[in-house]
């Protein structure tokens, strides 16, 4: 079995940022997790090749993509558009005092030390988050991990994403601030 039919390669990947909901059927998801708080909630999708984040309050709509492309997705009220390569941030006032910021990067390892992070992500999965291990296609094999991990504080949600790609000994790591501005 290829581990392609597994994950995708790194550099089939997008990250996007809609200020909609997405249909959840246009993703392939492995686990899901919803957390709710007196003002917000927040969707966790794990997918075959990364994850979709739905964050939602009574005045906005926040999507985060990191996944293969969805041709089926209709471009309007798209924010962000990145090819997943190297390191990008970015920033948003999304209006109504939500401020969303980014940071997305790829990490290409040398193999001792792409096993290590892997191992680590692995343990701190396993204590915190949403943590999806795929099936290695042989038993010697390296499964691909992904976990996301959220933090709350007052007016602040703050989420941690790894996806592992033993294939390329690369790991994907995004993180991301969804904050309630308060006005001086």
């Amino acid at each position: 079995m290829n581990l392609h039919l597994v994950r995708p390669p790194v550099a089939d990947l997008v990250f996007q940022v809609y200020a909609k909901p997405l249909h959840p059927e246009l993703f392939d998801i492995l686990a899901s997790r919803i957390w709710q708080r007196d003002d917000w909630r927040v969707a966790i999708h794990i997918t075959r090749s990364g994850h979709v984040i739905a964050w939602q309050n009574r005045d906005r709509c926040l999507t985060e993509l990191a996944d293969v492309q969805v041709p089926e997705i209709i471009n309007s009220r798209r924010l962000l558009h990145y090819r997943v390569r190297g390191e990008h941030t970015a920033s948003l006032n999304c209006g109504t005092g939500i401020v969303y910021q980014t940071s997305f990067q790829v990490e290409a390892l040398p193999p001792e030390i792409f096993l290590h992070v892997h191992d680590e992500i692995l343990a701190d999965g396993a204590k915190r988050g949403l943590l999806h291990n795929f099936q290695p296609n042989h038993r010697l094999a390296i499964a691909p991990l992904s976990l996301v991990a959220l933090e709350t504080r007052a007016r602040c949600l703050f989420l941690n994403s790894f996806h592992t790609f033993p294939e390329e000994n690369s790991v994907v790591k995004v993180q991301t601030l969804i904050e309630k501005v308060v006005a001086e």
